[in-house]
């Protein structure tokens, strides 16, 4: 077609009203307004409660109760702010399922499934003996009590990073119990439709057979969609990455895991009849098993955080805020159950599998809000009429009360600890004659406790020291703060004790007075200084080796005089340049005989595009982050 031609086509347009001397649009514009809206002011509020040390989502709520209906002034679209939400909430879910990690929760499956359990017993028990005082139906408490018991993965994640604990062994069995948490609501959503008969009481008699056949269909089609995803997803999704993948166009990537999370979830909802919440989830799952997944998370990341700000405004749109002034006790009730009653369930229950103190405040610190999935359940309930409107508000507010309160309760950790542990007679700290765990076997070989290598944090690099070292025959104690751990390790034959490293009494049990070298494993500098001091203390001419994750951190902790540091990329860059030194003549030099080549090294044609061919699932293809050059435009 001509540029001429083609300049006279027009859409057509809505006529505009024949008496207004306004500037008017030549279309409609609500989607644009409702989208402007809502990231103006949420960028604003979210600004602004990070100044007062927030979290942002706050202020995302806040700027969603401004352009609702419930306050003066501008009202955006709430269809159009639900049906963006919906895409939120399935970006939301394929995150979760992008960064669900089977291994993570196994390493902690001990305390963090049944804790998790338990813990979302007792805060359904609470949240339902607390409505039906109120006079609510039994669903209506069942809902409100489930909204009430999972917290909200953003808000702990953000927590625990601001506070260098996501790698530890406090933040491991965090993130693990709220997997399960969060595995459990993916459930409820899945079966709360089909129950919602039963539940609300209007299903009686003959109605129960059908309720019953209705509820064997549901999970026969969920049954039917994991099987699909777990036979063709599995291996379908992280192929077709893959193949984009050796486009080199970045784009064209982050296009395939956008329309995978949502063409995914909405396929599921169509096919199998299942929630876009749980077809998301397993989009990201299944995307895991590709050796992509990390450039698939970093490259969605931004439009994932777009849309879950549109999530958080939508929901603060259906916050009824005179729900504050009307109902002062239900909402002090509501946060004291989030607050207290969630965060002693949780630490008692840790403190029960003698795990320290320390861990049980972390722990229940980091549960002790709600967020987005208790949103998801609210409207849900609602949708189904289980849940009034005032439960939701309730939610809501409570949530947003939770979540400013988080950062106090982190901060009262420290103090809380040093206050109990004050106190006469009160030590919930483990001492090591009341846990076999922390003092090693009296069966212990005494030569391995002498002269050893003592490996204080058993993880990542550990691991493989380990191995070295069994392989070099030199003996070795373990010193690692998960009880899961140390269980494994003495099972297959390991000296290891538990108990959290910066402790004397841990090194003491470890024999570090007799030891030749300790490698200190872990992430947080502040405690590699307390372990070093310890260690120093028992055993002044010991050998301290201490792992960086950077030329930052390992500047600073030769600064202090710790010990040995070594950083992964040097080592790495001397690997290399080793292999390449015995391949490469000098400059000036003779040219060497032809060398054999190392296992290792790949002839030109093994990485050659036209030869290439995709790898099976779950395995790693060489290449910088797995990705191909990009491609000039």
């Amino acid at each position: 077609m001509r540029v001429a031609e083609a300049a006279r086509i027009r859409l057509p347009q809505p006529p505009c009203p024949p008496e207004s001397n306004s500037f008017a649009m030549p279309h409609d514009v609500t989607l644009i307004a409702t989208i402007a809206a809502a990231f103006g002011l949420a960028l604003i509020l979210g600004f602004a409660a990070t100044l007062v040390r927030l979290p942002p989502l706050v202020g995302y709520l806040v700027a969603g109760v401004m352009i609702g209906p419930a306050t003066p002034g501008f009202v955006a679209d709430i269809g159009l702010a639900g049906q963006l939400a919906e895409i939120g909430v399935m970006l939301l879910m394929f995150g979760v399922g992008l960064h669900f990690s089977l291994d993570d929760l196994l390493a902690v499956r001990r305390i963090a499934v049944p804790g998790a359990i338990v813990q979302i017993m007792v805060a359904v028990l609470m949240g339902m003996g607390t409505a039906m005082a109120w006079g609510w139906s039994l669903g209506a408490g069942l809902v409100f009590g489930l909204c009430l018991s999972v917290a909200s993965t953003v808000v702990l994640l953000r927590a625990l990073e601001a506070r260098g604990a996501l790698q530890s062994i406090d933040g491991r069995i965090a993130i693990g119990w709220l997997v399960v948490e969060d595995l459990v609501m993916v459930l409820v959503l899945v079966l709360l439709p089909p129950l919602a008969g039963v539940i609300a009481g209007t299903t009686a008699g003959a109605g129960q057979a059908g309720l019953w056949s209705t509820l064997g269909v549901t999970l026969l089609k969920v049954g039917a969609f994991v099987l699909f995803m777990a036979v063709v997803g599995y291996r379908a999704l992280p192929r077709v990455l893959w193949w984009i993948a050796r486009s080199g166009s970045r784009e064209l990537f982050t296009l395939c895991v956008i329309a995978a999370a949502v063409g995914v979830a909405f396929g599921a909802a169509m096919l199998f009849d299942v929630s876009f919440a749980l077809g998301a989830f397993f989009a990201g799952m299944m995307m895991r098993e590709s050796e992509f997944s990390r450039r698939a998370a970093d490259e969605s990341l931004p439009l994932r955080d777009a849309f879950a700000v549109l999530f958080f405004v939508s929901v603060g749109m259906l916050f009824d805020p005179s729900v504050i002034w009307t109902e002062p006790g239900r909402l002090l009730a509501v946060v004291a159950i989030i607050l207290v009653g969630k965060t002693v369930a949780a630490v008692g229950l840790v403190l029960l599998f003698r795990y320290s103190l320390n861990t049980a405040l972390t722990v229940g610190a980091s549960l002790a809000q709600i967020g987005e999935f208790s949103f998801i359940l609210a409207g849900l309930g609602v949708a189904l009429g289980l849940l009034p409107e005032e439960g939701r508000s309730l939610i809501l507010a409570a949530s947003l009360l939770s979540i400013a309160a988080n950062s106090a309760l982190f901060a009262a950790i420290e103090p809380i600890r040093a206050r109990l542990q004050g106190r006469r007679g009160i030590d919930l700290e483990r001492a090591p004659d009341d846990d076999p765990l922390a003092q090693l076997p009296m069966a212990t070989n005494p030569a391995v406790l002498s002269g050893q290598v003592v490996l204080a944090g058993y993880d990542g690099v550990a691991v493989r020291v380990a191995e070295l070292l069994k392989a070099q025959g030199i003996a070795f104690v373990v010193a690692d703060p998960n009880r899961e751990t140390v269980e494994s390790l003495r099972r297959a034959g390991i000296a290891s004790v538990s108990g959290e490293l910066e402790r004397p009494e841990v090194l003491v049990q470890a024999h570090v007075a007799r030891a030749a070298a300790l490698l200190i494993a872990t992430d947080d500098r502040l405690d590699a200084g307390r372990i070093t001091a310890i260690a120093r203390t028992l055993n002044p001419g010991i050998e301290i080796v201490l792992r960086a994750h950077g030329d930052e951190e390992a500047s600073l902790l030769r600064q202090e005089g710790l010990g040995t540091v070594f950083t992964a990329e040097l080592e790495l860059a001397r690997g290399i340049a080793t292999h390449i030194g015995g391949c490469v003549r000098p400059a000036g030099s003779r040219a060497p005989a032809s060398p054999t080549p190392s296992p290792s090294t790949h002839s030109p044609s093994t990485h050659s595009p036209s030869t290439l061919t995709p790898p099976a699932p779950g395995t790693t293809e060489p290449g910088r982050d797995g990705m191909p050059p990009e491609s000039p435009r």
